[in-house]
């Protein structure tokens, strides 16, 4: 154990002992998200730095409170970079909360979830005692890895003091290609395309607009976008909007007093929304914005008629239910899983779920 670990694993025994709840906050960018933030602020931002990196390997280790800008720096000067683009939401992220956070940016659909870049973590636990899961190769584990269970889980279930993540290099060539269409016709232009051989690493639809980023190989680019034809967007332009997207800096995602943001995840080929409300879609049809003031109640039985759930991402009341709720099969899970990891529940109590 480092100095660090001993004096968290002290902290967390003593609130075993007083029945005190602790909040896990490193920068605090993703407080937004989930149910209201409880218990007594246990601040993470500490324990940082790179304990190690092998570019050659693409793995790269570091520690939960290693600002998530410092991490991406490094990987830059190696011309590689994290490609699920985990979103920031502000200049304190760290990795361990883009970790616990688990959300993906525009490159999710084609790269993959937070969870398939995560190859092992140690971890804090309830108890106070550290634990590893998974390690530091790419081939590491048979059957099913514990260390995925900590993306996504906003620090329900412990502290994240490591983790191991799969780096990849940058493409050689990108191109943002811009198309005028409604929204029937994005989504069935997204389809069209996502079943076809074209290096397509992002798309976005909003306002009337379809956006369309293609990554690989030059020779691979040039001819996906000679085929695909749209008006090409300037590489500086494109770069500031595929961010503005990774950290919803424009469009349906700047919130006027009083209204809430949702998301949908949902199949591709799922039709329009019709419901009330500003909108974007992303991830080649599969993850739908909506912003405004819509019902709550009619935003998850659209969701759930399509196929898919629905998440109050911002705004709206952080005391109710964000997420889906669960089947019961799924909430006996949750449960056994937090008591596995956290028996006293002082980690986050609530955060997710208001029962665990």
């Amino acid at each position: 154990m480092t100095a660090i670990e001993r004096e968290w694993s002290e902290r967390v025994r003593m609130a075993v002992a007083d029945k005190r709840a602790l909040c896990l906050r490193a920068g605090g960018t993703k407080d937004f998200y989930g149910r209201a933030p409880a218990g007594e602020i246990f601040d993470l931002r500490a324990n940082t730095g790179v304990v190690s990196y092998e570019p050659t390997e693409l793995v790269v280790t570091v520690r939960g409170g290693t600002p998530l800008a410092e991490l991406e720096a490094l990987l830059a000067g190696q011309n590689q970079f994290l490609a699920c683009e985990p979103p920031h939401f502000g200049a304190a992220a760290t990795v361990g909360g883009a970790v616990a956070a688990g959300l993906a940016g525009p490159r999710r659909a084609s790269a993959g979830a937070v969870r398939d870049f995560v190859l092992g973590v140690k971890i804090l636990d309830g108890r106070g005692e550290v634990l590893n899961f998974g390690g530091r190769v790419m081939k590491n584990v048979a059957g099913y890895d514990l260390s995925r269970l900590i993306a996504g889980s906003l620090g329900t279930l412990g502290v994240v003091l490591e983790v191991s993540l799969k780096v990849l290099p940058r493409p050689v060539a990108e191109r943002t290609l811009r198309f005028e269409c409604d929204e029937a016709d994005a989504l069935a232009r997204m389809n069209e395309w996502g079943g076809q051989p074209l290096p397509v690493s992002a798309s976005c639809w909003c306002e009337g607009a379809l956006h369309l980023r293609l990554s690989g190989a030059e020779a691979a680019v040039r001819a996906a976008a000679g085929r695909l034809g749209g008006e090409t967007v300037d590489e500086a332009a494109a770069a500031a909007l595929w961010q503005d997207v990774r950290e919803q800096r424009s469009g349906p995602f700047l919130l006027a007093a009083g209204e809430t943001l949702w998301r949908l995840a949902l199949p591709s080929t799922a039709p329009a929304l019709e419901l009330p409300g500003r909108q974007l879609i992303e991830w080649g049809g599969g993850l739908r914005w909506i912003a405004g003031m819509p019902v709550p109640a009619a935003v998850r039985a659209r969701a759930a008629a399509l196929g898919g759930h629905a998440t109050c991402f911002r705004g709206g009341d952080r005391g109710g239910a964000v997420f889906q709720p669960l089947s019961a099969p799924l909430v006996t899970i949750h449960r056994r899983l937090k008591h596995a990891f956290d028996p006293a529940g002082v980690f986050n109590p609530g955060r997710l779920y208001e029962d665990f």
